[in-house]
C-alpha cells in the first residue's frame, strides 16, 4: 500500500514535453524528412509515416494522462512508453540504410587482416560446449533486463535522477540508431549467410552491393547448441532482428553506459551486473552477430556517446529544473 500511495500521491506538476519526449520527437521528426528524401526508393513509405503519427499520438495521450493526474505513476509511464518504442525504432533503421551499397566486406577485411581469422567464426568453433553457449546466450539475452532494471533502479532508488538517466539512455540508442542509418553494416550472421560460411573461412569477401535491398535471412547454424538461453535469443532474433546495426555494437556500447550509470548510482548494482555485462560483450562475437571490430568500437564510442547524451541533458534542463 505505501509503494501505492508514493506512485499515485500528486506531485508538482511539470509543464510542456519531458526531455526524454522532445528527443524522441526530434528523432522522429529527422527521420520524417528522410522518409520524404527517399520516399520512392522506400518499400512502404505511406506506411512508416502512419507510424510516426502513431507515436507522436501516443506521445500526446501519455502527456494528457500525466497533466490530468500528475504523479509518479503517469510520469512512469510517459518515460517508459518512449522507451518501449526503441522496439520500433531499431529495425527501422534497416528501412533506410539497405539502400546504400552494403560495407561488410571491408569490416571483414579489416578483421582478417588485424587477427588473421574471422574471430566469430574461431570464437564459437573453439568454445562449442552447452555450458559456453549457454553463458554467452544468457548474457545476450540479460542486454534488455538490464535496461529497465537500471531504469527501474532509478527510479524507485534514485529518484531525481531518474529524469536524466531515461534521457540518457534514450538519446544514446538514437545516437547509435543515426550512425547505423548510413553505415550499412550487418554483420557475419548476415553478411556470412550472403557470402556462404564457406567463402569467409577461406578469406574471400566479395561485395554483395544491395543484396540486403531484398535479403534479410539470418545465417543458419547447424552446429548451435541448443538449450533454455539459446532458444530465448534465437526467438528475440527470428522475431526483431534485421541486416543492420552492426558497427559499432550498441550491445557493447549501450551496455557499458548502463554500467556507469549503474555506477553512479549503486556500486553493488554495477558489480552485480558486472558478470552479465561480460558475458554480453563476448557473446556480441560469438553468436556472430557481430566482428570483433564492431564490439571493441561499442566500447570505447560508450564513452563518446555518454558524455554527449549528459551534456545534451544538461544543455537541455539548464534553467528548468
Amino acid at each position: 500500500m505505501a509503494l501505492i500511495d508514493t506512485l499515485t500521491t500528486p506531485i508538482e506538476k511539470r509543464n510542456g514535453l519531458f526531455p526524454i519526449e522532445w528527443i524522441s520527437l526530434a528523432y522522429n521528426l529527422f527521420t520524417t524528412l528522410l522518409i520524404f528524401c527517399f520516399y520512392m526508393q522506400l518499400d512502404h513509405p505511406a506506411i512508416q509515416l502512419l507510424e510516426r503519427m502513431a507515436v507522436v499520438l501516443m506521445t500526446i495521450v501519455s502527456f494528457t494522462l500525466y497533466q490530468w493526474r500528475p504523479c509518479r505513476l503517469t510520469q512512469f509511464i510517459r518515460v517508459v512508453a518512449q522507451m518501449g518504442l526503441l522496439a520500433y525504432w531499431y529495425p527501422d533503421t534497416y528501412e533506410f540504410n539497405r539502400l546504400f551499397p552494403n560495407l561488410d566486406h571491408l569490416f571483414a577485411q579489416c578483421e582478417e587482416a588485424l587477427f588473421g581469422c574471422q574471430p566469430s567464426l574461431c570464437f564459437s568453433e573453439t568454445c562449442h560446449t552447452v555450458w559456453w553457449s549457454e553463458a554467452f546466450n544468457m548474457g545476450y539475452w540479460a542486454y534488455y533486463p538490464m535496461i529497465f532494471l537500471v531504469v527501474f533502479y532509478y527510479f524507485f532508488a534514485r529518484y531525481e535522477g531518474f529524469m536524466r538517466t531515461s534521457f540518457i539512455v534514450l538519446c544514446s540508442f538514437f545516437v547509435y540508431y543515426l550512425v547505423y542509418i548510413f553505415l550499412p553494416v550487418t554483420g557475419p550472421q548476415f553478411y556470412f549467410h550472403a557470402i556462404t560460411p564457406v567463402q569467409a573461412a577461406a578469406g574471400h569477401f566479395p561485395e554483395v552491393g544491395d543484396y540486403f535491398l531484398h535479403h534479410s535471412e539470418l545465417m543458419p547454424n547447424p552446429d548451435a547448441i541448443d538449450g533454455f538461453f539459446f532458444r530465448l535469443v534465437e526467438a528475440a532474433q527470428a522475431s526483431g532482428e534485421r541486416p543492420t546495426a552492426a558497427f559499432p555494437s550498441s550491445h557493447v556500447g549501450m551496455s557499458t553506459i548502463l554500467m556507469i550509470l549503474a555506477g553512479k548510482a549503486n556500486r553493488r548494482l554495477m558489480w552485480g551486473m558486472f558478470p552479465f555485462y561480460l558475458l554480453l560483450c563476448g557473446a556480441t562475437v560469438y553468436i556472430q552477430a557481430h566482428y570483433l571490430i564492431d564490439s571493441i568500437a561499442g566500447f570505447f564510442s560508450a564513452f563518446l556517446v555518454y558524455w554527449l547524451s549528459s551534456t545534451l541533458y544538461q544543455v537541455w534542463t539548464k534553467g528548468k529544473e
